[in-house]
């Protein structure tokens, strides 16, 4: 008689987080969800305007009241931008032009091979910790993390023989967790620089930030956000996703055929020439892909136009490896491969519209601009010393990153307030968007404010077809609150060394003269 061999004893961490899962995965449809939340904003809007409440903005000095939807010109207000809030979600379009072009390498069979490909040469081992890394550089443009990597992860993990949800959580936690690490600065810098340097004007009229700011201390991040998303993917997130079924007996995956390697090789030779145009484009001061006007290449066509370069290396890789494997014999394949793409984002429209109505009405009432600055002004009360004072403020980002998405959004509102608060104490502006980035980034993952939240919510259905909000929430939590810890750590580590965060950026502020 064959014994049943035990279940494997689940650990505490375990039991809570498939408490989470369940918990969140019993709410309603997250399109219900967003539908419903959407009501209770309108709702809440009307309770909170007749409490009276208010708060004054910390940089104009104008008193922001709630904006009361459940009224005659909230009533217009929502009939005439209900269209215009979902044409005008930042991801749809992203989203939409994105995997048309990369329906066009998916259907060509082009994503399959390199993948395949992947899985063979590289280390089994290796897959985490370079899905983690690939987010964290990706974040750079963060579309590319979202609408690309984060699927792509899935697909090299099922290919691997493991599941594809763990490696789409790796991913997603590199994109979005470790939004403030990277070895290179992005288009985030210049824009929170620009904010900082402002705010640090109201106690020194003539100081400057400089977008390289905080590079130093990002450049390390980057290897610490690899190291805790590898160890929480493995240690802990692999536990509730057993490796996938193996494609055969032996768990091996076919070699490939001579006819994928032509394809490989054609697509290797289009995209080198693409990259060469993109490089001639963008290398020279006086490239035609950067600014016009200073030769600037953070705010340029080329980080601005991502997306469409996203398309254009979807179209012309996945091209050039039909040809070559034989996969596409005409432009009605090449169509085929677009409308395929399409087909399958029926679901995610429906959530995005929904979701798109939550996150407007949300912005319109100015809630989320009360709460954050009610949070911000008890924080400054408490008069903590400097490195729990910045553990408290790292937290409060967090938990305001909850209620405001947007990181330029929430440092426009908070750094007014924290910047001349810590200058004063001695801690210059550099330090204090230091802390900010990490409490903006840790909660990326776990805030369903996030603008592709339920983009993330799309890929698991794709094999989880029951996961919603409490299946990205449970899968997220752990790498939230690790980084939140480990990043905290760091932080505090560095402030005690005294070492520059960026090229020209103390520590501690010293008044001139």
């Amino acid at each position: 008689m064959t014994e049943t061999p035990a279940a494997p004893k689940r650990s505490a961490i375990d039991r809570f987080l498939n408490i989470v899962e369940s918990g969140g995965n019993a709410l309603p449809h997250p399109a219900t969800l967003f539908a419903i939340l959407a009501l209770l904003v309108i709702v809440l809007s009307w309770i909170t305007s007749q409490l009276g409440m208010s708060v004054q903005h910390p940089t104009t000095g104008e008193t922001i009241t709630p904006v009361n939807l459940l009224s005659v010109a909230g009533l217009h207000r929502i009939l005439t931008g209900l269209v215009t809030n979902f044409t005008s979600f930042a991801p749809l379009g992203t989203v939409l032009v994105s995997l048309i072009g990369i329906g066009v390498a998916e259907h060509s069979g082009l994503i399959g091979a390199a993948l395949r490909q992947l899985v063979l040469a590289a280390p089994r081992f290796l897959l985490t910790p370079v899905m983690v890394f690939a987010g964290v550089m990706s974040n750079m443009a963060s579309e590319i993390g979202y609408v690309l990597l984060v699927p792509l992860a899935g697909l090299v993990f099922l290919a691997a023989n493991r599941h594809p949800i763990l490696g789409m959580a790796a991913a997603f936690a590199g994109v979005s967790g470790g939004y403030s690490a990277n070895l290179l600065l992005g288009t985030i810098d210049p824009l929170l620089a620009g904010l900082s340097q402002e705010a640090a004007r109201i106690i020194d009229p003539a100081y400057t930030v400089s977008p390289a700011a905080n590079w130093y201390f990002m450049i390390v991040s980057t290897f610490l956000v690899t190291g805790l998303g590898w160890w929480v993917t493995e240690r802990v997130v692999a536990r509730r996703f057993p490796d996938a079924p193996k494609e055969d007996a032996d768990g091996r995956i076919e070699p490939m055929t001579r006819e994928e390697r032509r394809g490989l090789l054609f697509a290797l030779v289009a995209s080198a020439v693409l990259t060469a145009l993109v490089l001639w484009g963008t290398l020279p001061a006086d490239g035609f892909l950067r600014n016009p006007e200073d030769g600037d290449l953070l705010n340029s066509p080329f980080l601005q136009g991502i997306v469409a370069l996203i398309f254009a290396y979807g179209v012309v890789a996945g091209v050039a490896y039909g040809i070559g494997a034989g996969t596409i014999r005409s432009d009605q394949d090449v169509i085929k491969g677009m409308g395929q793409s399409m087909s399958t984002l029926g679901v995610y429209l429906v959530l995005v519209f929904f979701a798109a109505q939550f996150v407007a009405f949300f912005n319109w009432t100015q809630l989320g601009l009360i709460f954050a600055v009610n949070g911000a002004g008890v924080l400054a009360q408490l008069q903590l010393p400097g490195i729990v004072l910045f553990a408290a403020f790292i937290l409060l980002t967090a938990c305001a990153n909850l209620f405001m998405g947007s990181a330029s959004a929430k440092w426009a509102l908070m750094a007014p307030v924290f910047i001349p608060m810590f200058m004063l104490l001695g801690y210059s502006p550099e330090l204090t968007q230091i802390g900010y980035r990490i409490g903006d980034s840790v909660t990326n993952i776990i805030s369903p404010m996030m603008s592709y939240f339920a983009l993330i919510i799309a890929f698991l259905q794709r094999y989880e077809p029951k996961a919603g909000i409490g299946t990205v929430v449970a899968v997220m939590l752990p790498y939230s609150i690790t980084f939140l810890i480990g990043w905290t750590i760091l932080f505090s580590i560095w402030m005690a060394i005294g070492a520059p965060i960026g090229p020209g950026s103390p520590l501690h502020y010293v008044p001139a003269g």
